[in-house]
């Protein structure tokens, strides 16, 4: 795996700089990008909440279930992002995972307590129940990695330049939060009136329409293809001590796009939970709405400023507004103070996100977009979606919180899953560190 020049303009075949990007491309980059995030807003937020509700309350359940889809995911990603490699197209992983993505996602309303008390004894409904959903969420996780994080994420490699890199990554880290946003506007009321199946239904229904309609808006790039490397050669290629040691730069970006997910993943499974149950913010929706919004305009009003000053230079002080905003939802209360602190914290969010995606795509060689796919989902989901939730249990079991409903006792997240957040940050520091050295010693501008 050669590394890339990062900073310098890739040029096409008649030697112009490619730095625009057509209608029909920012088309699909927005869509399959809004409604894939959808996909993962119900599943990385919304499933836990239904689990919550409708299940059980036990936070080590959501993080049994967090971990698998992530490892399920990651699997996806490595395996058929090295396929999409090998066959140079990737338009029908796109739509026909997305296709299959909806139809599961759909599949989620079918699952109740009662419904696995119809098939075993009452006292192991919940079991049986939750073995069900963390099942279901790993096949939905294989299939919307496949075609989002392998796929999609492996195009929209092939279809950018450093040049506009920056751009095309605010827009995209934008997109989680704007269909947050869209989920607590649009179906949070079917949500908080239990229409779970109703609510899984409409959202699985969308997906599988867009999966339509990438068959007939995705064209794809002409990318190198590596012949007579068997798929077992091509999947553990990037694990190789070799190849780390030949890509420093990519992988010093991955391991802090590592730490920072590891950080998010602490508190965002819970952070509905504790809006909702801790602060005692009934119009909680308002509060995210607000939030998701405003962080959106940020992310992608920075976009061209990330182009301009470079993507490292850009890095720490991203680091520092995301870090500052992990302290105000910490110390805050009420929900003036929530929408503001929340508003700085998920700024700084994206303004982390952004540089770090366009880094790993600029070191990303084109013959093997969809493998540093793979990689990235190692990193970037895996690591953190594993560690981080459980961090996130851990600090909610140790500070005892809880509420009655209904007669029934259950654990609520405490203002300490955003401080045990803020401590794992602060390992970031040690990579872009690493890489401001590297740009410095190379003198290209990242």
């Amino acid at each position: 795996m050669s590394r890339p020049i990062v900073g310098a303009p890739v040029t096409s075949a008649d030697g112009a700089i490619r730095g625009a990007l057509g209608g029909r491309t920012w088309v699909s980059l927005v869509l399959l990008g809004f409604v894939g995030q959808l996909a993962w807003t119900v599943e990385n937020m919304y499933l836990n909440l239904f689990v919550y509700d409708t299940i059980t309350d036990d936070a080590s359940a959501i993080a049994t279930m967090v971990a698998a889809s992530a490892l399920a995911a990651t699997v996806a990603t490595l395996l058929l992002g090295v396929l999409s490699d090998r066959a140079g197209r990737r338009r029908a992983f796109i739509a026909v995972g997305y296709l299959a993505w909806g139809v599961t996602t759909a599949a989620f309303g079918l699952l109740t307590v009662e419904g696995a008390g119809a098939l075993t004894s009452a006292s192991s409904a919940v079991l049986v129940a939750v073995i069900a959903v963390i099942a279901l969420d790993c096949v939905m996780s294989f299939l919307g990695a496949g075609a989002n994080d392998a796929a999609f994420q492996a195009w929209v490699t092939d279809v950018t330049r450093p040049a506009n890199r920056g751009r095309v990554e605010s827009v995209l880290a934008a997109m989680p939060l704007l269909a947050m946003l869209v989920v607590f506007g649009a179906f949070d009321g079917l949500t908080r009136s239990g229409q779970w199946r109703t609510f899984f239904l409409i959202v699985g229904g969308i997906i599988a329409v867009v999966g339509v309609l990438a068959w007939f808006l995705v064209r794809d790039e002409r990318v190198p293809v590596r012949h007579g490397e068997s798929v077992l050669r091509s999947l553990m290629h990037g694990l190789r001590p070799a190849t780390v040691r030949g890509n420093p730069g990519l992988y010093l970006a991955l391991s802090a796009w590592s730490i920072w997910g590891v950080s998010t993943q602490v508190f965002l499974p819970y952070l509905i939970i504790y809006v909702q149950y801790y602060l005692d913010i009934e119009g909680y929706a308002v509060v995210l709405g607000s939030v998701l919004l405003g962080a959106s305009i940020v992310s992608v009003v920075a976009g061209r400023i990330i182009d301009r000053v470079g993507r490292i230079r850009f890095l720490l002080p991203a680091v520092g507004v995301y870090a500052a905003g992990l302290l105000a939802m910490y110390l805050v209360r009420g929900m003036g103070p929530v929408i503001a602190a929340g508003l700085l914290m998920m700024s700084g969010f994206m303004l982390v996100l952004a540089p770090i995606g366009a880094l790993v795509r600029d070191y990303s060689p084109p013959e093997r977009a969809g493998h540093v796919q793979g990689l990235r989902m190692i990193f970037a989901i895996l690591v953190p979606m594993v560690v981080g939730p459980y961090l996130g249990a851990a600090v909610i079991a140790g500070a005892g919180e809880t509420y009655t409903d209904l007669g029934v006792v259950k654990q609520v997240p405490t203002p300490g899953i955003f401080l045990a957040a803020l401590a794992v940050l602060a390992l970031i520091v040690v990579p872009v560190l690493a890489l401001r050295r590297r740009q410095d010693h190379a003198g290209v501008r990242a």
